[in-house]
């Protein structure tokens, strides 16, 4: 059996993903309702040192300040003809900060805030180009994996697929879901349902990220354990399969945010998420991180508790 991509890439690393962006940005100094992608220009020293503590923190692959770096998220501010900018500067500061390190990037794909049809007016052709766009400047940048996340529809995520693969189809392709919603996502897709549609497109990793925190995050990794242990004939974890075949990912919220005197704070610290982290890795996920709450401190537990 051909090894994962992404098993190849890691070359022995453990496979930890670093944790929330645009929280801990607005704790330093973004606006409520900035573009995030801005200050990769505007205050790049912000953005390379916050990739570097979580690098130092322990995490292996880093990813880039460029979620929203879709033409339709940028132009809601009217920032569509600098994609290309500021899509390709974030890639280039978390590069820096991956070779100082040894470690590796992950180009950060979001959803494009738009609805495919039926229920909008975007095709499944504007969808991939909209991606190949950001791709072609996160592989300008020197990435090297595509990571696409949050998605919560199958359609959008396949889309994303399809243009990973147009443009860069030596890179490997991970791909996560958030299922926020009675153990689904916002458009009805199980965890089961993303493990066959992703895998079939391509992906050489599937999973999740965000949700409502690491008690459903582990109930949700079961499922997709699950499911990659039935579509290969497996039983048991499904880990026989990571090496050659498809490698699942769980990122889970440091919780769900709580109304702190005038600001919010999450519910889960860093020794939690740690502990959930074994949980997961026992379960059988093959890449673990977090995701919004979290920061170089969860990170540094997780790996911790990981090695």
């Amino acid at each position: 059996m051909t090894e994962n991509r992404l098993t190849t890439l890691l070359a022995g690393r453990p496979a930890i993903v670093d944790g929330g962006y645009g929280w801990l940005l607005q704790e330093r100094g973004l606006p409520p309702g900035a573009v995030a992608e801005l200050w990769n220009v505007e205050n790049p020293d912000a953005i390379e040192a916050l990739h570097e503590e979580y690098a130092e923190a322990g995490a292996t692959i880093l990813t880039t300040n460029t979620f929203g770096g879709t033409r339709p998220r940028l132009a809601m501010n009217d920032l569509e003809d600098r994609l290309a900018e500021l899509v390709t500067a974030g890639a280039r500061l978390a590069r820096r900060v991956a070779d100082r390190h040894g470690i590796l990037v992950a180009g950060d794909l979001g959803p494009t805030g738009e609805l495919l049809e039926p229920l909008g007016t975007m095709t499944p052709t504007g969808a991939i180009a909209c991606f190949e766009e950001q791709i072609r400047a996160l592989v300008a940048g020197g990435v090297d994996l595509i990571l696409i996340e949050t998605m919560s529809d199958l359609a959008e995520a396949t889309a994303a697929i399809a243009a990973a693969k147009a443009v860069a189809p030596h890179l490997p392709i991970v791909a996560t879901m958030s299922f926020d919603t009675n153990l689904r996502t916002m458009m009805g897709v199980t965890p089961a349902a993303a493990v066959a549609a992703l895998a079939d497109a391509g992906a050489d990793a599937v999973g999740a990220n965000c949700g409502r925190g690491p008690e459903e995050m582990a109930t949700i990794a079961e499922q997709l354990v699950a499911a990659r242990a039935g579509r290969d004939g497996g039983a048991g974890t499904g880990r026989e399969s990571a090496a050659g075949g498809l490698l699942l990912v769980a990122q889970s919220n440091a919780g769900l945010p709580e109304v702190s005197g005038d600001s919010f704070a999450y519910t889960v610290d860093p020794p939690a998420l740690a502990a959930h982290a074994v949980v997961l890795r026992d379960l059988g996920i093959d890449v673990i991180g977090a995701c919004c709450g979290s920061s170089p401190d969860h990170t540094r537990a997780i790996a911790a508790a990981l090695a």
